[in-house]
């Protein structure tokens, strides 16, 4: 059985990116993290790595789809791992789940409407916020 650590280290490498001792330190806190996290508990979760290195780490890990960033109600920001892939977020304002999903439909709109307006869409993001089924 592959470990979310082992997998998206394999991730790395097939980007041809080398897992470092530092970079697999950070995947493994990572992967104990358990879901959402900021950068900041990430870098006192690895007291070895410099915190420059988990910050380039991170950039890289979201480049690589390994990572995708998730902007709370309030603004802040956190990570989680991603299952890969263009998706958007369910995200409970309540106890903090990030649930993840895709739409092609909705997505489709999004694109359709930004080509009405003349605009040319590079990228995008869609978090809605409420309460999950356990805190509803």
């Amino acid at each position: 059985m592959t470990t979310q650590a082992e997998s998206s280290s394999e991730r790395l490498s097939v980007g041809g990116h080398r897992v470092t001792a530092p970079r697999r330190a950070i995947l493994d806190a990572i992967a104990r993290a358990g879901g959402p996290f900021t950068i900041e508990e990430l870098t006192s979760r690895v007291p070895a790595v410099g915190r420059a290195t988990v910050f380039r780490t991170v950039k890289l890990l979201q480049e690589s789809e390994v990572l995708c960033r998730v902007i709370l109600e309030d603004g802040s920001v956190r990570y989680q791992l991603s299952r890969g892939g263009h998706h958007h977020h369910l995200i409970c304002s309540e106890c903090g789940t990030v649930t993840d999903f895709s739409d092609p439909e909705l997505d489709r709109l999004i694109h359709e409407n930004a080509g009405s307006a003349g605009f040319q869409l590079d990228a995008h993001s869609l978090e809605l916020y409420g309460r999950c089924a356990s805190c509803a």
